[in-house]
């Protein structure tokens, strides 16, 4: 069989109009992961909140979804464990009946020079960004329904190459490019694949290790002259994942403020 047709044979049936879209959110117990949880349940989707150690936070995603008369559940999973993963997707389905929108906001970051950085954490980091990214668009390729939009994540540093971003601009670079080649794979399933590549945004992740000085630099260096929020990223997501954005497809969206 032709390889792009690989896709075609996973395709998966259109959402049932009696039921609530539903989305996969990797890394949704914290930071921008979290928020978009929080949006997309606003929006009125059913909810799988992947986490991969954080249960309280997660079960506390969960119940606030709920409180506002949502549905949500919270499923463990290692993004770079196929098996984890699988699960993860087999949840959404028995529990709310499908999966319409996949977003990938797991990830890990290590600030190093190229020069001192230890291989094993370049290991690390590769595994959960690169491998967890093609596990995770894989069993979106295959359980997706049509009218659904799966939504990765890079950065912004890709482009602005910050020094000290190696191992995880590298990283994100992969990204961007499974990103772009799923979309032409998914042709013929009505299926929008995009990229969201923040800039400096006020998440834990972001934050960790830097002091006040260096956030102030960072920023500065957008023309709105703030950092980003966690809700800045999750309104581009909702967008992305909403029909109103579903002609936007095969992009790298850097919502950074204006940074360059």
């Amino acid at each position: 069989m032709p390889q792009q047709d690989t896709a075609a044979t996973h395709a998966a049936v259109d959402q049932p109009a009696d039921q609530p879209r539903v989305a996969v959110v990797t890394g949704g117990s914290r930071g921008i992961g979290r928020e978009a949880v929080s949006r997309l349940a606003a929006d009125g989707l059913a909810v799988v909140v992947g986490y991969a150690g954080n249960r309280e936070l997660a079960e506390a995603a969960v119940a606030e979804i709920a409180a506002g008369g949502g549905r949500a559940v919270a499923v463990r999973a290692d993004v770079a464990d196929e098996q984890q993963v699988a699960a993860l997707f087999d949840t959404a389905e028995s529990t709310f009946g499908g999966v319409d929108v996949v977003v990938h906001a797991a990830g890990r970051m290590n600030l190093s020079p190229i020069v001192d950085l230890d291989l094993a954490e370049l290991d690390a980091v590769h595994r959960t960004n690169i491998r967890g990214s093609f596990v995770v668009a894989q069993q979106a390729a295959r359980r997706i329904r049509g009218g659904g939009a799966v939504i990765t994540f890079s950065t912004s540093v890709v482009g602005l190459a910050f020094p000290g971003y190696g191992a995880y601009s590298a990283s994100k670079g992969a990204v961007e490019a499974l990103t772009m080649i799923l979309a032409r794979e998914l042709r013929g399933r009505d299926v929008s694949v995009n990229a969201v590549a923040p800039g400096p945004t006020a998440t834990d992740l972001f934050l960790e290790g830097k002091d006040e000085q260096t956030i102030a630099r960072l920023a500065a260096q957008s023309p709105l002259e703030r950092l980003g929020t966690p809700a800045d990223i999750a309104e581009v997501v909702a967008f992305l994942a909403s029909p109103a954005g579903h002609w936007v497809n095969g992009q790298v969206i850097r919502a950074n403020g204006g940074v360059i």
